[in-house]
This record gives C-alpha cells, sequence and structure tokens, in this order.
C-alpha cells in the first residue's frame, strides 16, 4: 500500500512538473537574449531574426498555425559609433552614458555649461549661452531638475531657440535606456550621463552616429491552438523587441524584458497544443512595443479574429523575477477576471498577493483595454532582477525563474476554472 502511494504521489510530481517545460523555458530567454539577435533591435535586424525564431518555436512546440502580420514604423538608431570623453578621459558607452532616443547624431569638441539650479533665472541661462565662451556649449542639467523647467528646456532642444550645441542630462546610477527609440529626430544631441562622470568637466568630445529609418519593415507572430469551438478565444500576447544596440559595441540583451515573456508563450503554446482547450487560444508575439506600442496597435486597427471574439487576454511582460507580489494591470471590462485571479491565487498560494496597479499604456495590454476588450497585464516587478531593467546587465547570467512556473499556473488555472 505504502509503494503504491509513493508511485502515485510521484505520478502527481510528474504530471505537475510536466505542465510546465522550464527546459524550453530558460532555452528561448537564453536564446532571445543572445548575441546573436543583438538586443532585438532595428539597427541590426535582431528583432526581425527574434521574431523568425519565435516561429519555429511556435511550429516546433505543435500549434495548428503560425503566421506573420507585417506592419512598418518610423525609428530612430544608434548603430555604429558610440564615443564620449569629458576632459580626455573616456567614458563607457550604456554604463557611464546613453543617449535620448531622438537624438541624432554628433561629431565634436563641445564647452559645458552648468546650470545653475540653486539661483536658477531663465534670463540668466540663455544669456549666457550668448557668450563666446560657451559658444555651442553642451548644457549640463540634473534630468528632473530640466523636467520642472521643461518648457526652457524645449527651447534649447530647438535649433532656433538657442545657441547651445545640445544637452546633457545627469542621472544617478544605474543608468538606463528610458525608451528605446523615436519616430523623429531633435534638432540637437541629448545624452544621459551619470553625474559622477560629467562633475566639474570643462569640455566634451562626442562622436555619436544615428540612423533614422523610415517605414522600417516588421511583423508581428502569431500562432494558434484550435480549441473545441471558435466563436470565442483567448489570447496570449507578449513582446520580443528590446532596446536593441547602443553603438557597435554594446547591446541591451533583455532577458527579463521581454524574453521571460516571449519564452513563456512558447511554453503555453506547447501545453495548449498537447491539452486542448475549449476555446481557441492565440499565441501573440508583438514587435514593437518598445517603440510605442506599434506592433499591438497595428494589431487592435487589423484584428484576425473580432476583438468582441476575445474572452479574455493575458499580456506577459518581465515575468522574469522573484518578487512574491505579482503587479496586474486590467481593462475595466477584465476586472471580474481579475477578482477570479485573486480567488485562485488564494486557494492555491501561487504569490503572496496579486497587486492592481492603475491601467497605464506600459505594454502591449493598453491598445486592448482602450478597445474594451476583458484583459490583464502581469509583470513580476522590483524583485533581484529589476536593478538591471533597460541596461546591458539584463542579460543570461542575471536571468531569475521563480516567477515563471506560477504565473504559468494561475493562467492555466483561470482557463481550466
Amino acid at each position: 500500500m505504502r509503494k503504491i502511494l509513493f508511485i502515485f504521489l510521484l505520478t502527481c510530481v510528474w504530471t505537475t512538473a510536466g505542465a510546465q517545460n522550464v527546459k524550453l523555458y530558460k532555452k528561448t530567454v537564453k536564446a532571445l537574449s543572445s548575441a546573436k539577435f543583438q538586443g532585438r533591435g532595428y539597427a541590426l535586424g535582431g528583432a526581425n531574426k527574434a521574431g523568425s525564431y519565435l516561429e519555429n518555436s511556435y511550429r516546433r512546440a505543435g500549434v495548428d498555425e503560425v503566421t506573420r502580420q507585417p506592419f512598418t514604423l518610423d525609428v530612430n538608431t544608434f548603430p555604429d559609433k558610440m564615443k564620449m570623453s569629458v576632459d580626455g578621459r573616456r567614458l563607457a558607452a550604456g554604463r557611464d552614458f546613453t543617449m535620448r532616443e531622438f537624438s541624432p547624431g554628433v561629431k565634436g569638441n563641445f564647452p559645458l555649461y552648468f546650470v545653475d539650479t540653486l539661483n536658477y533665472s531663465t534670463e540668466k541661462l540663455f544669456r549666457d549661452l550668448e557668450l563666446p565662451r560657451y559658444k555651442g556649449a553642451l548644457v549640463v542639467c540634473d534630468f528632473w531638475f530640466s523636467y520642472k523647467h521643461r518648457e526652457d528646456f524645449a527651447r534649447l532642444q530647438s535649433k532656433d531657440g538657442a545657441p547651445n550645441g545640445g544637452l546633457i542630462y545627469t542621472w544617478n546610477e544605474p543608468l538606463k535606456f528610458y525608451k528605446a527609440y523615436a519616430e523623429r529626430v531633435a534638432d540637437k544631441p541629448i545624452f544621459w550621463v551619470l553625474d559622477e562622470c560629467i562633475k566639474g568637466g570643462k569640455s566634451v568630445c562626442v562622436n555619436v552616429d544615428h540612423k533614422f529609418y523610415k517605414d522600417y519593415e516588421c511583423f508581428n507572430v502569431i500562432a494558434k491552438v484550435a480549441g473545441e469551438r471558435s466563436d470565442s478565444c483567448y489570447m496570449f500576447t507578449a513582446h520580443y523587441d528590446h532596446l536593441g544596440n547602443l553603438g557597435r559595441h554594446v547591446f541591451y540583451p533583455g532577458a527579463n524584458d521581454n524574453a521571460s515573456g516571449s519564452a513563456a508563450l512558447v511554453t503555453l503554446a506547447e501545453y495548449f497544443a498537447k491539452h486542448r482547450p475549449k476555446f481557441d487560444i492565440y499565441f501573440i508575439a508583438f514587435s514593437g512595443e518598445d517603440a510605442n506600442l506599434r506592433g499591438s496597435i497595428w494589431f487592435v486597427n487589423h484584428p484576425v479574429v473580432p476583438l468582441e471574439h476575445i474572452k479574455y487576454l493575458f499580456n506577459l511582460d518581465m515575468i522574469g523575477d522573484n518578487n512574491r507580489v505579482l503587479y496586474c494591470e486590467t481593462s475595466d471590462a477584465g476586472l471580474p477576471g481579475f477578482q477570479k485571479f485573486q480567488a485562485i491565487n488564494a486557494r492555491k498560494g501561487y504569490f503572496e498577493a496579486l497587486n492592481r496597479g492603475k491601467l497605464a499604456a506600459n505594454s502591449d495590454h493598453y491598445p486592448f483595454a482602450e478597445r474594451h476588450v476583458p484583459c490583464i497585464f502581469f509583470e513580476n516587478e522590483k524583485g533581484d532582477a529589476f536593478q538591471y531593467y533597460h541596461t546591458p546587465q539584463d542579460e543570461w547570467k542575471h536571468a531569475v525563474f521563480d516567477s515563471y512556473e506560477p504565473v504559468f499556473r494561475l493562467v492555466v488555472d483561470f482557463i481550466s476554472e
């Protein structure tokens, strides 16, 4: 009897463990965050290469259909030279400095003008910049101070607003690439620089290339597992693009953001291909998320199924961490589903809590929420991996996998119930 009980329990363990293909999940995260895909950006074609990789991954997972949904976007990138030195001291791209996403390229030597934030005067700032010693200067200022005086600094960004050569916004460590790409190019170069790297400097030497792409061709990857019924469906979404390159030698791997969510889509597709659902399920890997949600906006305007047929949409973004509280956002239509998630989690104890935040345009669920689709956004933020968010250190060696399995179980339970 004891032997039979042991076999039964072992079978339960095997069944539970087999529900999530952790080996495949880790393999996919590692591949997507590798140098092969160069941060899954646009300058070196990494995003489209990653899309092709996911196409093949879905096919190997056993789904019924895989299709591409092409679209275009305008995008500014930094594919080549990325050099900066202060008073002859070389700074490291991605660690000591980075670029605003809409910055043009720039080359030359420039004097530095430090904004007096203690005795700030708009008149004095613009009067000083007319002085010969500050001709073509890069204006240095704490970012948050510049944000408070953004009308003045908007003038400094304009070629007709002031005679300065550009802007340097200072920031404390770690220095992050807060935006990926822009659909325009500013008149003047704009840098982010660690405060300690620029403080007290007299001049700066820079050599930065940029390339602006008009109508860059991208695609969403759409996989389908057919259910017993096709009159309604579920959707799993995640973006596979990321920040790409900062010059030819630095890229942002994006292991957590968002190789983690993209890999989960592959394993969920494999699971439901083996455990046929009642309703059709779509697995949509979006491109263009870090370029202002372009892929998901295109999809809601050109849906492959009527949006009103979506029973519930699950958007997985940055689920590779170890915070025991799972961050969520829902549409108004998705609130009853969130309450169901809370009930499941209360019974199963996957997380200590589900923390519902305010709906924001921060990931690909938002265009669906605006169209009143029932949806939820899962993000496991502020664990050990979060410190590497939007830095070159968001890489395989810093990958965390704790939240993958409980998120997987949570959404599978939701659908099965």
